[in-house]
């Protein structure tokens, strides 16, 4: 079983027009729709926004569905000039900006009881997604993509995130979802199409940049599916 998790209708509802044979479930308050791609099972969710819901839908992927992967799925924010609107990226590891137990004498970002602030993707998964962007012909770039509950347009917090965590990208769903996966053993990936440069134009470029992301996004997890 593969499992996808997209935060918005926008990001899975293609996803889901590619299956047959479909069943769909309620879990928690999130709609789990399972099909078949091919010979392959795959079940698709939309999580809602933000790292709790995402988090919530993550677990119970996992414990109703036992995917042996999960893909987390969507647009995001750039953070590099070496990307415009549209490219592609792809995790090697996810952080989560916006934990900060600092004052204590903790790394920014650092994951309380698993004492990291990187979680590693699965690597066999994330070579397979650069080969699937590649055959699509989209330019990509692979790297830390960073999470939290803020939808970034400014500067100084994208400069923030950029200098503490060597971030390429940023959302709000992929560090969570991380998260989950890594204490439950299970591998995972995360895989974003530029939608806004995460600066002082964000809020509108969003809401016109992101169709065209998200269709981006769908095409190369539409490659991914016939190639894993």
């Amino acid at each position: 079983m593969i499992g996808i998790i997209g935060a918005m209708d926008i990001e899975v509802e293609n996803i889901k027009a590619l299956l047959s044979d479909i069943t769909t479930e309620t879990v928690s308050g999130v709609d789990f729709v399972k099909g078949k791609f091919g010979q392959k099972d795959v079940v698709v969710a939309k999580c809602g926004v933000g790292k709790v819901f995402s988090a919530l839908c993550t677990e119970a992927m996992i414990l109703k569905y036992k995917p042996k992967v999960i893909i987390n799925v969507g647009v995001a924010g750039c953070l590099t000039p070496e990307l415009k609107i549209g490219d592609i990226v792809i995790a090697d590891k996810v952080v989560q900006h916006d934990m900060d137990t600092s004052p204590l004498g903790d790394p920014i970002g650092m994951l309380s009881d698993i004492n990291i602030v990187h979680i590693p993707t699965d690597k066999d998964v994330t070579a397979l997604l650069e080969e699937s962007v590649k055959s699509a012909g989209f330019d990509f770039r692979t790297g830390t993509i960073a999470s939290g509950d803020q939808f970034i347009a400014d500067k100084e917090k994208k400069d923030f995130i950029k200098s503490n965590f060597g971030a390429i990208s940023c959302e709000m769903e992929g560090g969570s979802i991380g998260h989950v996966c890594y204490v439950n053993n299970v591998p995972f990936a995360v895989l974003r199409a530029m939608s806004d440069g995460a600066d002082d134009g964000a809020n509108m470029d969003f809401p016109t940049f992101c169709k065209m992301a998200a269709e981006n996004e769908i095409s190369v997890i539409k490659n991914f599916l016939s190639r894993i």
